[in-house]
């Protein structure tokens, strides 16, 4: 799995900050050209891991978040969608690990060829570690083939 800073997406070093001012983290942002508009997609979770997101905390953000972009952009003429992560989200960037900690997750581990689950104890920009059970299991990106919620 590719670890690509977060930092690294158009405009998330000007947005985040508005968003964790809110209460929530910024997990994903992308800004684009669609059909003579612009299209931005955001996904946002929770601090707590344990706290779901609803409508209410996506509309919050939202209410606050597009006028900033459209700032950015130098725009108005823009769609946005904003989402939480989801029940069953893949993790689709090494760099997500750390933005859940706490969360239940499993990861396909290329060198057992095989699902493994737990808890997110940590992550830096190489390695994530699980917990389970009670041990401590780190996996390095490169021996991960995909990752997702484990939905309880």
């Amino acid at each position: 799995m590719e670890y690509v800073s977060l930092d690294s997406m158009p405009y998330y070093k000007e947005c985040a900050p508005l968003v964790e001012g809110l209460g929530y983290r910024l997990v994903e942002l992308k800004v684009g050209p669609a059909k003579g508009t612009v299209r931005i997609t955001a996904v946002i979770a929770a601090k707590d891991a344990s706290v779901d997101i609803g409508v209410d905390d996506c509309s919050k953000v939202h209410h606050a978040l597009l006028p900033r972009l459209e700032a950015l952009l130098g725009t108005d003429d823009t769609y946005m969608e904003l989402t939480s992560p989801g029940m069953e989200r893949n993790i689709k960037n090494a760099a997500e690990f750390a933005v859940f900690i706490g969360r239940e997750v499993r990861v396909w581990d290329k060198t057992v060829t095989d699902w493994v689950g737990g808890k997110i104890l940590s992550a830096d920009d190489k390695t994530v570690t699980l917990e389970k059970d009670g041990e401590s299991l780190v996996f390095p990106f490169e021996n991960i083939a995909k990752a997702k919620f484990i939905h309880l």
